[in-house]
């Protein structure tokens, strides 16, 4: 049954059954007999920025977190009738975020700017799950690895390198000092990522699991043009190539993982090549660096001090992230994986 425990499959079914019901009893004649209360599986969504949906409007504001309503958790829990706990938020790292706490000094918002004497320290996600939990997605593992700096660096040395086409490149592979800190990134990550899986197992053991890979960033770099910052600013179009094969290797650690522990995995990857940050109009589903905010509503958000210093005329410092349409792809492929049983 790929991965599937049958008891959540049957609960989905069976609430899938009561809300038809309810449906009919609604259409039919009253009568004196109250209607049944539909008993919803429960769904625990864990994660980061890519699963909370940062920046897209409309997102909560009082945790610094910024999940949005439009995530792909609240779009699966709202298809398939499943009551959701949503803990995903940005910044969030397999340990620091989903197996223990989230310090206050990495929950970066929005809003971007924190509240008087900041937020405060976020309890780990695992908490959320217990043997009532039917269903959980977890989304994690790119600032575990360090996909934050990775890009600062590689738009710094597209500023300060001029003459090289790839300087990110050669300072992560050809012996320009960042191969050995990539390296222990990517085994820390595969370590802490394990142990996140097996507590995932022991606090919601009968639950139906599984493991949402990351979007399709810069799958082709044709699109793409230097110093454009709502696309990917200083960043050499030599080095999108290598930025692409670095999120190809991630997601593979991500599914190896998922299979290891009889997790089914979820490919964002594939279905949006061809809509990644050099794209433009309604076939762009990720932010750039800087950008204009999609979704639903007005809402907005006041720039850091950092985000000031980022040229462009964006909106916000989106900093490479999913837009709305990226949610709506990521929600489309949790959903068929959650409700596929090939």
């Amino acid at each position: 049954m790929n991965r599937l425990h049958r008891p959540a499959l049957s609960r989905l079914v069976l609430a899938g059954a009561a809300a038809l019901a309810l449906v009919g009893a609604a259409l039919a004649p009253a009568s004196g007999a109250p209607a049944a209360a539909v008993d919803r599986p429960e769904y625990v969504a864990l994660g980061d920025s890519y699963s909370a949906g940062v920046f897209v409007r409309p997102w909560e504001e009082h945790d610094g977190c910024g999940r949005s309503g439009r995530n792909y958790p609240h779009q699966v829990a709202q298809q398939l009738g499943l009551a959701l706990t949503d803990v995903t938020c940005g910044a969030a790292e397999v340990v620091d975020g989903v197996l223990e706490p989230q310090p206050s000094d990495k929950i970066y918002g929005p809003p971007s700017i924190p509240p008087p004497g900041g937020w405060s320290d976020l309890r780990p996600q695992v908490e959320a799950l217990s043997s009532d939990t039917d269903v959980v997605t977890v989304g994690i593992g790119g600032n575990s690895l360090g996909f934050g700096p990775i890009m600062l660096q590689c738009i710094e040395l597209g500023i300060t390198k001029p003459l090289q086409t790839a300087p990110c490149t050669k300072y992560y592979t050809e012996g320009g000092g960042g191969e050995d800190w990539l390296a222990e990134r990517f085994a820390q990550l595969d370590r802490d990522f394990d142990r996140m899986m097996s507590v995932i197992r022991a606090r919601a053991p009968r639950a139906r699991v599984a493991v949402v890979g990351y979007p399709a960033i810069v799958p082709h770099n044709s699109g793409c043009t230097f110093l454009h910052w709502n696309q990917l600013g200083s960043v050499k179009k030599g080095d999108m190539p290598w930025l692409d094969r670095l999120e190809r290797q991630l997601n593979g650690l991500l599914e190896r993982q998922a299979g290891h522990h009889g997790a089914s995995y979820v490919d964002i990857y594939g279905p949006s090549v061809g809509h990644g940050v050099c794209e433009s109009g309604d076939t762009k589903w990720m932010y750039g660096i800087r950008d204009n905010l999609t979704g639903d509503g007005n809402q907005t958000d006041e720039p850091s001090e950092e985000c000031k210093e980022i040229p462009g005329t964006g909106e916000a410092c989106t900093f490479v992230r999913p837009n709305a349409r990226g949610l709506d792809n990521q929600a489309r492929q949790v959903s068929r994986a959650l409700t596929s049983e090939g």
